[in-house]
């Protein structure tokens, strides 16, 4: 067994500092077209598992205890005791044992947040143990002696798990600014960031046909590591952020004005809906090599085109349940080749229980094999989602699933 002070070697906080140190070197030290081409949530969530401090465990309820004689030095005897300085005299002492697991490292540390005590304990690689002398046969005096200890390593340790615990917390915004800022880094030494951005801009004076707000102007246990197709990275267009925002916040503010209209829109097909919401969006945005932005190639889609490939595009079909559903997003997914893609599903709900409608579609979206995750919910009928292209999670779809009450 090794000797240590419990919770008295080094200082956790050192220990913590590291970890993400180390986490943060890692990072840097991946090939540029990785770091381009990775699922950046598939990366970040493999670097925390891989980065998170496993707590240490004590399992004080499981404590047992063995006793044996032993030479004890007269130096060790409490004063009153009639000893001669220099020998040693045979007494029973108590070795308590206290298995342990996760992290042992965290025996050693001292945390933080700390009282101020520490002894002397014996470890290996499961368990503990700390010695009470036997020197006046006083079985509750030894108890006492026990349980006193056994509270000041309890209290201490869980000064340890609260200490380790609010580090793990900070790990995945910790790994997240890192992986950012790693490639942000690259892409601006390689120009990468003058080519992604499609170039769409506000139009000046939008004509207002519905009383719906015109937008304003336009003001980021271990998981394996994520594998990338991609041999090198290619620049690729893709839809700014705030841009997709304000595309499907018009929408949203149409599908509404549906709602609060039902009987100008009762009778209306897929086809002419779609063509409300293009009615709003042609005239709001405006691109910069050709007149029209917002094209039609099919009965319900609207396409963002950017170099002859769809940048966005939004699905309006009607509600025919999740199987439906499911396959409208496969269709959806088809369409698109560029990472960083941008798409909606936009469904007309004719069901008298809507409600139903939308939590059957909130159920069914996380069921289908492309889909990596829930964002965030705009609304209780506007949900965003992450999904991925065929076969490749690194090439992300950012997808609105929009749902409007349409009783025919």
């Amino acid at each position: 067994m090794r000797r240590s002070r419990v919770f008295g070697e080094r200082e956790l906080r050192d220990f913590l500092e590291a970890a993400k140190a180390n986490v943060a070197r890692s990072i840097e030290s991946e090939n540029d077209d990785y770091i381009l081409n990775v699922n950046e949530d598939d990366y970040i969530a493999h670097k925390v598992s891989e980065a998170t401090v496993e707590n240490l465990e004590i399992h004080v309820d499981d404590i047992y205890a063995y006793s044996s004689e032993q030479m004890i030095p007269a130096e060790y005897f409490p004063s009153g005791f009639h000893v001669y300085s220099g020998k040693s005299y045979k007494k029973d002492v108590i070795k308590f044992h206290i298995p342990i697991s996760g992290n042992i490292q965290l025996l050693y540390l001292m945390p933080s947040s700390r009282i101020l005590w520490s002894m002397d304990i014996e470890v290996n690689r499961d368990e503990f143990c700390f010695e009470i002398i036997n020197f006046r046969d006083d079985a509750e005096g030894i108890v006492r002696e026990k349980d006193s200890n056994i509270r000041r390593i309890m209290q201490q340790y869980q000064n340890v798990r609260a200490e380790v615990e609010r580090a793990n917390v900070g790990l995945e915004q910790h790994i997240r600014s890192a992986f950012n800022y790693r490639k942000q880094r690259i892409q601006k030494s390689s120009g990468v960031l003058a080519s992604l951005g499609v170039p769409i801009k506000k139009a000046d004076a939008p004509p207002e046909t519905f009383s719906v707000p015109v937008p304003q102007k336009r003001k980021r246990a271990i998981l394996s590591k994520p594998k990338v197709k991609d041999v090198g990275f290619t620049p690729e267009p893709c839809l700014d952020q705030s841009t997709y925002d304000e595309i499907l916040k018009l929408i949203h503010d149409v599908g509404k004005e549906f709602e609060r209209l039902p009987s100008l829109y009762a009778d209306k097909e897929e086809e002419h809906l779609r063509d409300h919401f293009l009615m709003m969006l042609e005239p709001n945005f405006e691109g910069s090599a050709t007149g029209e932005t917002f094209n039609k190639t099919g009965k319900t889609d609207i396409l963002l085109r950017h170099d002859g490939s769809n940048v966005f595009i939004g699905e309006c079909k009607f509600w025919k349940g999740e199987k439906s559903f499911l396959a409208t997003i496969s269709q959806l997914l088809g369409y698109l080749t560029w990472r960083d893609s941008k798409a909606a599903v936009i469904m007309f709900v004719p069901n008298k229980d809507f409600s139903s409608a939308v939590y059957t579609a909130k159920e069914a979206a996380s069921k289908h094999e492309n889909f990596i995750k829930y964002s965030n919910e705009r609304d209780e009928t506007w949900i965003n989602y992450e999904f991925h292209l065929d076969d490749d999670r690194n090439r992300v779809v950012k997808l609105a699933v929009m749902l409007y009450h349409t009783p025919r």
